[in-house]
């Protein structure tokens, strides 16, 4: 049986709307077998050939001559049976023409088949017929509205629905419109129907539903607002504030398709403002302008009202009203000797790393979403981010290197990382995706190196937030000797989960994130010390049953001072260190300048770039001038350098979600051709390729074809080379010398680490390195099932799982599609699946 959930009191559902009713409108009439797609029927005929005793074609062919409504003769089924002689001859087929041929109808079939406990054969048959024609859409609305969400489907023999708010069934909402008068915040949630047909089903796409709570607003003043029109509900208001204070800009619309949001300051977009709130926490004189918000959906567009926000260049603008002298002198010196106190930094970095597809180890799904998500709070928060995915072990450490050099004195720098690792005698490795299996440390990064590197830098904050396992590694009894850590009380390690345990992911269809930043993502913003924000994440997770007794973070920390990441950044000068860590900073996210391509034939194109991540950018097209005389015209872009190794077939796809591009889909533009090119960091040259038009004209068959070569130079990361300046890996010198976990082209540190043999280790060929024999355990860990509210889920290790790949079944969940897909709760869809018929 499904769960069940309380119907939330002043939800009013539309009558009528009980399982029969459902079935006759999702019914056009008994579908002839005979109009069965040829395809479908070679399916089912080759079911019933292969099908165990009791349910071959001769037991459909006595079940359907036992209802009466089809005679079949001895003489017929010996004609079928017949059909085994010929070289592709099959009796099943032979059957399922006849019953076409004498009136047989899909439904009949499917009941015969039914009796038969033939599942596969009426799984086949009845997902045939299911087609959802209207899908439902996320709307944001007012609370006391009325609200419908419409999912139309036809199929045969019949179809029924299902609603659901998250994992919880609607009661009585089994009819294609879920209506919900009047609505209220509580209703709040993502939306899915779910239609069947006998054995079969299929989900409709999530909708998000949003509901606004407006003060001194009562049912009957919503009675006149549409409930499709786009409106906006709260303006922006006016705001004078001084240097330091937080800046705080709201606009509330309603609308369906739900609205999406864009402030601009004084006629320019700004990057982080594509929610409905926009905020700055400390704000400086250059925050000072008018600002606005543009409000759109699908179907309509409106702007917000102008305000002016003005910023006081004087922090104490309270002297200027002192003039009755209630505050001393002494007062006002005390309160700026307490403002100067507070912590702040230089400036803010931080270096992302998500590695998911190993060459040699189990894929991995959450880094991506985990990295995309942490870079979009960072940015607002004022950091300098540079974001990577899928990196090898030299593209590693020269990123490392890059990311030091953006690091100075009072420097607040962060360094995340998600993928594979674990941890021995104390400390932490982090595995390229490139690492051979086994690996051991000279394979990988170890992370207190990178520290002490940073603290070289005399940084004002070090953040490590390590999304990895931290078992030990079996195959690895190298003893990593570092020298000593310099004493400075502004360290941080936020671990994913403790010393000798696993972090996980969610391994299941669509997008989601690791546990960890699942958490995380939740409390980043808040203006709390680290290691007080962290605290809470932990509890935070402490409450889910998911990860209870698997999964805990774990904080090390030396901080004394109450540093946060929304500590303002406080520029004395702009010194050459600033000025270079800027250009070195903007030099790596520097996207091409989208263009216009103009063919002699003259049809005109417009190439667009975005970037997903540091090394990720996605080329758009699209044909924007078409002369009239020709008919149709195609055009796509190809022949891109073999350093990136793009896949024809995964390039010129109609959405970005085709290319792999989910995060980004909702901000580029539509109606265009999308190809993503990853992997920025491998290449070597300028990015050449080829725009290809193929076009035909009106009174001429054959087809035309042109051809522009674009060059758009170095894109992104890809300017900083960071496959450059490593020795090669096969050198015995550089990979065993003692400085190879952090190996510098131009300067080596021999006194920065050593490694240390066990007596009772037989030293190999390589000095330094201890490799173990061939003796030792496999570290195999097979994935672990959890129950959390009735829901199964698959959670996958972070850690080393030798020749391991996580088979997941296909199973009746549906997968989020949406737009929203970055905001959804992925803890939600499992529950929503049938039993098991007894």
């Amino acid at each position: 049986a499904l769960p069940r959930a309380a119907l939330p009191s002043g939800r009013r559902h539309r009558p009528g709307g009980g399982r029969r009713a459902a079935m006759e409108r999702g019914a056009a009439g008994p579908l002839p077998l005979s109009r069965l797609a040829e395809p479908l029927l070679r399916r089912l005929s080759e079911l019933l050939d292969r099908a165990a005793p009791g349910k071959g074609w001769r037991d459909l062919a006595q079940r359907a001559g036992s209802r009466g409504t089809v005679r079949l003769s001895p003489l017929d089924l010996e004609q079928c049976s017949l059909q085994v002689l010929e070289p592709e001859g099959s009796p099943s087929w032979s059957l399922l023409k006849l019953l076409g041929d004498r009136g047989c109808t899909v439904m009949e079939l499917a009941e015969s088949l039914q009796a038969l406990e033939h599942k596969e054969a009426l799984r086949c048959l009845s997902h045939s017929g299911i087609k959802i024609v209207v899908q439902p859409d996320s709307q944001e609305v007012l609370s006391g509205q009325v609200v419908k969400l419409c999912c139309w489907a036809t199929g045969h023999p019949f179809v029924h629905y299902q609603w659901f708010r998250q994992e919880k069934e609607v009661p009585h909402g089994n009819s294609p419109e879920l209506v919900l008068s009047p609505v209220s915040v509580k209703d709040s949630g993502f939306y899915i129907c779910r239609v069947n047909s006998e054995s079969s089903f299929t989900f409709s796409r999530w909708a998000r539903l949003e509901v606004c709570e407006l003060q001194d607003t009562s049912h009957g003043d919503l009675v006149g607002l549409s409930e499709n029109k786009l409106c906006i509900c709260i303006q922006p208001q006016p705001q004078n504030l001084t240097v330091g204070d937080a800046l705080v800009l709201e606009c509330e619309a309603i609308g369906n398709p739900i609205p999406h949001y864009q402030w601009f300051r004084n006629g320019f977009p700004l990057a982080n403002g594509s929610k409905n709130i926009y905020m700055v926490t400390h704000v400086d004189v250059e925050h000072q302008g008018t600002y606005w918000c543009h409000i759109f959906n699908d179907r309509e567009d409106e702007d917000s009202r102008k305000v002016e926000v003005i910023i006081g260049k004087e922090f104490f603008s309270l002297m200027q009203v002192c003039s009755t002298g209630i505050l001393s002198v002494l007062g006002m010196l005390s309160l700026q000797a307490q403002f100067s106190r507070c912590p702040s930094s230089t400036d803010k970095v931080a270096l992302l790393i998500g590695n998911m597809s190993y060459w040699n180890h189990p894929q991995l799904k959450a880094p991506m979403v985990d990295v995309y998500e942490l870079t979009s709070l960072l940015r607002q928060l004022d950091f300098k981010v540079v974001s990577l995915l899928d990196l090898t072990e030299s593209e590693m450490r020269n990123a490392v290197d890059e990311f030091l050099l953006l690091l100075d004195e009072g420097v607040y720098g962060l360094f995340y990382y998600a993928g594979h690792g674990y941890e021995n005698y104390g400390n932490s490795f982090m595995v390229p995706i490139d690492a051979p299996n086994p690996y051991r440390s000279a394979n990988c990064l170890c992370v207190q190196n990178i520290l002490r590197l940073m603290q070289e830098k005399e940084t004002g904050l070090n953040v490590f937030l390590l999304d990895m396992c931290r078992k030990r590694n079996e195959y690895d009894d190298t003893i990593l000797i570092l020298d000593a850590l310099k004493v400075t009380a502004n360290i941080v390690f936020g671990y994913a989960t403790c010393q000798g345990a696993e972090a996980f992911e969610i391994q299941q269809s669509g997008l989601a994130n690791g546990i960890f930043m699942k958490f995380l993502k939740d409390r980043l913003l808040e203006d709390k010390k680290v290691t007080v924000l962290l605290d809470e994440v932990a509890e935070d997770m402490g409450k889910c049953p998911l990860t209870k007794g698997k999964q805990a973070l774990e904080i090390r920390s030396s901080l004394s001072e109450k540093r946060a990441l929304t500590d303002p950044i406080q520029q004395t000068t702009s010194s050459a260190e600033s000025l270079a860590r800027n250009l070195q900073w903007a030099k790596a996210h520097e996207l091409p300048e989208s263009m216009s391509l103009e063919f002699k034939c003259g049809v005109q194109i417009q190439l667009g770039f975005a970037a997903e991540f540091s090394n990720v950018m996605i080329i758009y097209t699209r044909i924007v001038k078409k002369p009239p005389d020709i008919a149709v015209c195609r055009a796509h872009v190809t022949d891109f350098p073999p350093d990136l190794d793009v896949d024809p077939k995964e390039a010129n796809k109609g959405t970005p979600e085709e290319t792999g591009s989910y995060l980004v889909s909702k901000d580029l533009p539509k109606h265009c051709l999308y190809t993503r090119l990853s992997l920025l960091q491998k290449l070597r040259e300028h990015l050449i390729f080829t725009v290809c038009l193929h076009y035909e004209y009106s009174e001429i068959e054959d087809t035309m074809d042109e051809s522009k070569e674009v060059s758009v130079g170095k894109p992104l990361i890809a300017k900083l080379g960071l496959h450059h300046g490593f020795k090669n890996k096969n050198c015995p010198q550089t990979c065993c010398m003692a400085s190879y976990p952090f190996h510098n082209p131009i300067e080596s540190r021999s006194e920065a680490a050593k490694y240390y043999i066990p007596s009772h280790c037989q030293p190999n060929s390589s000095p330094g390195v201890y490799h173990p024999n061939c003796t030792c355990s496999a570290s195999i860990t097979q994935p672990e099932a959890c129950s959390c509210n009735g829901t199964f889920r698959i959670l996958a290790s972070r850690r080393e799982v030798q020749n391991y790949s996580p088979a997941v079944e296909k199973s009746n969940v549906p997968v989020e599609t949406t737009d929203d897909t970055v905001e959804l709760e992925f803890f939600l869809s499992d529950s929503l699946s049938f039993s098991e018929q007894q």
